[in-house]
């Protein structure tokens, strides 16, 4: 099932955040039906560094081609800003279509863009990003490759303009709208009776972020079709990687952290070492 026809289902769809082929492959082996490729993941943990526009165009084409090469689920990639103007975007959606991404969501920030839960964020006008939307749908080569439009104006300009903008980007060609960092469940519910039903909703979930963590249940009831949990992943293996290095530094030995990590054949296992030898003897190519 395409991405388009899945978000038109009843049951709201979760895309957890990844990073490369890995994370994409752990997703894809604990169920999920889509994934979601994060900047800020990509910024974490291929530089080092916050989600503040670092993160290049040519480094997230890169890493969606390496997730794509791995998985066959439909990816949300994140756009940030398009990395530019109109004719910037067309390029973006251009690249990012032919390294197989299903879905591309593009912001109304300014650049350098910064992570919607970040503060002192600015926007460009409304009408310049409908020219961004716009030029993206001229440029997809396929009518199933998404546009999903982000407005950050609930810290910018207050959330009536949020809505009034997400109504300009729905008109200019957005196929989904994704209304960044409502400060409440009920600005949550706003949103969703302001367009549930017209259009493909989504949510994004940040831990420690301005809007309150939710289920996916929780945000179906509302009328939302798909929550991202982008950089959960990262939160979760930074924590690890803190307490294993910790563990390595004290003990000189893994043996204390045994119990929570793969062995050398569990981790083997899921990435499929031993399927691909195979398949190297089959070719006649084994190592």
């Amino acid at each position: 099932m395409s991405l388009k026809a899945r978000l038109k289902a009843p049951e709201i769809l979760v895309a957890p955040g990844v990073y490369d082929g890995l994370t994409a492959t752990l997703a894809e082996q604990a169920g999920f039906e889509a994934l979601y490729l994060s900047g800020a993941a990509v910024a974490y943990t291929r530089l080092g560094r916050p989600d503040i526009g670092l993160a290049t165009m040519s480094e997230m084409a890169d890493t969606m081609a390496l997730i794509r090469d791995r998985v066959a689920l439909p990816v949300i990639i994140d756009a940030d800003t398009g990395h530019g103007n109109a004719l910037n975007a067309q390029r973006t959606m251009r690249v990012y279509e032919r390294m197989g991404a299903n879905a591309l969501q593009i912001e109304d920030q300014s650049y350098p863009k910064r992570c919607g839960h970040l503060t002192d964020k600015s926007l460009i006008p409304a009408a310049e990003m409908a020219g961004k939307i716009a030029a993206m749908a001229d440029a997809r080569a396929s009518d199933e490759t998404l546009i999903i439009a982000r407005t950050d104006a609930i810290a910018v300009e207050g959330f009536a303009a949020a809505l009034d903008r997400a109504e300009a980007y729905l008109a200019a060609g957005a196929d989904a709208l994704f209304i960044e960092a409502p400060r409440s469940g009920g600005e949550l519910k706003q949103v969703a009776a302001h367009f549930a039903g017209r259009v493909p909703l989504m949510a994004n979930m940040v831990e420690g972020g301005e809007t309150p963590v939710q289920s996916a249940a929780d945000l179906q009831a509302l009328g939302f079709d798909l929550v991202i949990f982008p950089g959960g992943i990262v939160r979760a293996l930074a924590r690890t990687a803190e307490e294993y290095y910790a563990s390595l530094r004290q003990h000189g030995s893994n043996r204390p952290f045994a119990e929570r990590m793969h062995d050398f054949a569990g981790l083997n296992a899921r990435i499929g070492t031993q399927d691909m030898l195979a398949a190297g003897k089959h070719y006649g190519t084994e190592p």
